[in-house]
């Protein structure tokens, strides 16, 4: 078998589906490498302003060890990077919720997972399409080390004890925040009522707001002038009863009308039947 050239092996891996194979290894001396699978993200229905098309890249295959800080670190050297999110399958983006703090959040499943990554400028797609297989990217250095099994999780053991006085300080820190988001609410509300005219017949206009907001009561006034109009309603309905009885009776006497027509129509007809004499000169 002929060895290929280095023109030949320093040309990028393109399979079928449009993706470039990218080979990572966990550390520079490892005998075996682990394939990610890239390509620039080209799905319309998925278009947001967190994943733009022209810069942002779809990578398949990524494997548990590699956080988002380890992609940012491994596929900055094809540009500077702006985001970069991981999900399990791929699909449209979930709305980001507000962290409330390290301490209240969901564990996130382990596992294989595909990622979106999004540069500041195209070129850092087209560089990672064109990067060749035969120049893996390393993971874990010595200047950026990786833990991996046990050290891994006797470190996740370790992180999970939390101080008394450090989990006190978080939950003061929250009620704090909360407690002024719940102010600059009110504060916020109350400059829309304000804001907020009355129409002629008593109605507020009402924008959409946020989760939970509460529309304005009606003055006494506006509430006097909306049982105004009600009665004015129910007499217009009255009205519209008594127009539609006439006009049925109406209806019933043209339509016993043309009957009599019809009947003494049908009598000429048969007088001049009777009265036909055959005449044939």
């Amino acid at each position: 078998m002929a060895v290929p050239n280095k023109k030949h092996a320093s040309q990028p891996c393109v399979i079928p589906g449009g993706f470039t194979v990218l080979d990572i290894k966990f550390t520079k001396n490892s005998p075996a490498a682990h394939q990610l699978f890239v390509k620039e993200h080209k799905v319309r229905l998925e278009k947001t302003s967190s994943r733009p098309l022209d810069r942002t890249l779809f990578v398949l295959n990524i494997p548990p060890y590699c956080t988002e800080d380890v992609i940012t670190r491994l596929f900055s050297q094809f540009g500077a990077i702006q985001s970069v999110e991981l999900k399990d399958k791929p699909g449209h983006p979930e709305p980001t919720e507000q962290k409330l703090s390290k301490y209240f959040t969901t564990k996130q499943k382990q596992g294989f997972s595909v990622g979106y990554i999004v540069y500041t400028k195209p070129s850092g797609v087209t560089a990672a399409k064109t990067h060749p297989q035969n120049v893996p990217l390393i993971v874990s250095t010595e200047d950026h080390p990786v833990r991996t099994g046990l050290h891994k999780w006797i470190h996740q053991y370790s992180q999970s004890f939390v101080q008394p006085d450090t989990l006190q300080q978080a939950v003061d820190y929250f009620m704090s925040d909360y407690d002024r988001r719940k102010e600059e609410d009110a504060e916020r509300k109350k400059k829309e009522a304000e804001q907020q005219e009355e129409d002629e017949e008593g109605w507020v206009k009402v924008t959409k707001g946020a989760k939970g907001t509460k529309v304005r009561p009606h003055s006494e006034a506006a509430d006097k002038r909306a049982l105004e109009k009600e009665g004015k309603k129910t007499k217009r309905k009255e009205l519209l009863r008594f127009y539609s009885w006439q006009h049925r009776e109406s209806q019933r006497e043209h339509i016993a009308e043309l009957r009599k027509k019809f009947e003494e129509d049908k009598q000429k007809i048969a007088l001049l039947r009777a009265q036909r004499k055959f005449k044939p000169y």
